[in-house]
């Protein structure tokens, strides 16, 4: 049994997330813990809501609100919304409690205890009309690499390129949209990531062979470009606190660790949350002298994400000099838009994952998700391929084969597993085939190849249907009931083998055939002998398949919701 540690990008605080976060990190996330779950293997899916900088106080105060308790009403909403597709975390963290701050200043000591950190004075932007110092994302402007007029301090989400606030062309307040600014000095402290630079670039090296070409490209992009010593405090009041040998450092009282600090630390910080609440051991997980190097570590997240985890976490934790766990697959995701342009709440464009779930039930959006996942390149959400997605492979593939062979069952075998009859050159055919597109999806499944696992998948359902067209019971029942009771009990076999393979992308679904197959929960993964897996329901056991597992899009849907969240001609 192998022991694989799961992270999915921590979700931002600030509002409800949009249906490209949940492709780009969280989804693909849960269908790999949940098939390494299946597996027997044992698993521990780790995320977190990342609630720290400047967008949580921006936006606590856009709400009326205090920080802390609109970061804490953000998290339950969070969490809550994310059970409801499912999403299998087996613990969903903060990073603003207890654990993350102990661990984040324990960084910040045993990084300066080792020469990596260095106070400087700062050049940073100060708004005289705000009276006071503007973090990275309280500033934005023209971007000086691609021009783009709305860049952040921090990031320009055009071009990707990493900035800083005084880099800006024609900067502004994002507080009060001043542009009454100026340039002052600050003391903050630097993570010298110069003097790791060649360390990074081995490990890098060590891990990037396993890595997507999207994951590799970025990494060495900014390996090449050459790293700089990166400022790891901010003139904030909400975040965690400065501090040198237990007590707030002087001079930085008023200050407080950058979010991207410490963010990617509450992956250690949410599994000691988790320890704490289980009474498990978190430190097998995560320290390698206490048996986290049996772990293999999986990342996912958005390529946004990918330079600080393959950079700057990695700086920090090799800087640290302690024995930490680091990722060895870091599965990295473009970006899902909507038709050509960006979701936007503001401009109302895009479903967002609270509004999708009062359309259509998790499943459907997880299945055109996973099958759209945008692994190469950027994809665009259409509704069109919305709908194709929904009735083409759910409702008349899978949803067809259960509910054909469940009624035909019900009505000719009192709906319970037939006996009779012995196994044909069809049924060896079928296990054969079977077998090829069982062994085909366990790969990409393994690989994390999202889309292409879902293409496997889909193949492996179009098996059953084909199945019945060629053994046709409904016509063998008139003269061989025993031809037609091998034929009813392979297929009820196998659609009790879909919903065990299925439950890793239509969950909800998938444990209703489960249920009504007599099959357990959670799941086991079939074995690649597919003759004994077809035989595994016993003669007698009932079965009863629900009617209706995949509800169809109609037309009229697709033109309500064209007219309501925006469509093609929005692209």
């Amino acid at each position: 049994m192998a022991r694989i540690l799961i992270t999915s990008a921590l979700p931002y605080i600030n509002g409800i997330k949009h249906l490209g976060n949940l492709a780009g990190s969280m989804l693909p996330a849960d269908v790999f813990a949940r098939f390494q779950r299946s597996r027997g293997n044992e698993t521990l899916y780790i995320c977190a809501t990342d609630e720290h900088g400047t967008p949580a106080e921006l936006a606590a105060a856009a709400a009326g609100q205090d920080v802390a308790a609109y970061c804490a009403e953000q998290h339950d909403l969070q969490k809550a919304l994310a059970a409801r597709y499912g999403l299998s975390w087996d613990w969903f963290g903060r990073s603003s409690n207890a654990p993350n701050h102990r661990l984040t200043q324990h960084f910040a000591e045993a990084l300066e205890k080792n020469g990596l950190i260095e106070e400087r004075t700062d050049k940073m932007v100060y708004s005289i009309d705000d009276r006071r110092f503007l973090p990275d994302r309280y500033v934005e402007g023209t971007c000086p690499h691609c021009g783009f007029e709305k860049a952040r301090g921090d990031q320009c989400d055009n071009c990707g390129n990493l900035l800083d606030p005084v880099d800006l062309k024609d900067p502004y307040s994002v507080i009060s949209g001043s542009r009454n600014i100026e340039v002052r000095d600050t003391r903050h402290l630097y993570l010298l990531q110069t003097k790791l630079a060649d360390k990074i670039r081995a490990w890098v090296d060590s891990k990037s062979a396993g890595w997507p070409a999207l994951t590799r490209g970025i990494a060495y992009k900014h390996l090449d470009e050459g790293l700089i010593d990166r400022g790891i405090t901010r003139d904030l009041e909400w975040g965690i606190p400065v501090v040198k040998d237990g007590a707030p450092r002087p001079g930085f009282e008023t200050k407080v660790f950058y979010v991207w600090f410490d963010a990617p630390i509450e992956y250690i910080g949410a599994t000691v949350e988790w320890s704490e609440a289980t009474g498990a051991d978190w430190k097998r997980w995560w320290r390698n002298d206490e048996g986290a190097e049996d772990v293999e570590y999986v990342q996912f997240m958005g390529k946004d994400n990918v330079a600080f985890h393959t950079v700057s976490f990695p700086a920090t934790i090799i800087g640290s000099g302690e024995p930490w766990k680091q990722v060895e697959r870091l599965k990295a995701f473009n970006w899902l838009n909507w038709y050509g342009g960006k979701f936007s709440t503001s401009s109302k464009r895009g479903v967002f994952m609270d509004a999708a779930l009062d359309l259509l039930p998790a499943d459907l959006w997880r299945w055109y998700l996973s099958a759209n996942a945008p692994e190469g390149s950027d994809t665009a959400f259409t509704w069109e391929q919305f709908q194709s997605a929904v009735n083409k492979d759910l409702a008349d593939v899978l949803g067809n084969f259960i509910n054909r062979i469940g009624k035909f069952n019900e009505s000719k075998f009192e709906g319970v597993v037939p006996t009779g009859g012995e196994p044909g050159p069809l049924e060896a055919k079928l296990c054969a085939d079977v077998a090829a597109r069982l062994e085909d999806l366990t790969a990409q499944m393994d690989a994390i190849e999202v889309r292409k696992a879902t293409q496997a998948l889909r193949a492996l359902w179009v098996l059953g249907n084909e199945y019945l067209q060629e053994a046709a019971p409904w016509t063998a029942i008139k003269t061989d009931r025993d031809r037609a009771a091998v034929v009813v009990r392979t297929a009820l076999n196998l659609a009790a083998l879909y919903g065990r393979v299925s439950a890793p992308f239509v969950p909800f679904a998938a444990e209703g055939i489960c249920a009504a197959f007599g099959e357990p929960w959670p799941p086991q993964w079939p074995s690649l002998n597919v003759t004994a897996e077809l035989s595994r329901l016993e003669p007698g056991r009932p079965v009863r398949v629900p009617d209706v597992l995949f509800p169809k899009i109609t037309d009229d849907q697709i033109a309500e919701w064209t007219e309501r969240f925006g469509g093609a001609d929005e692209g």
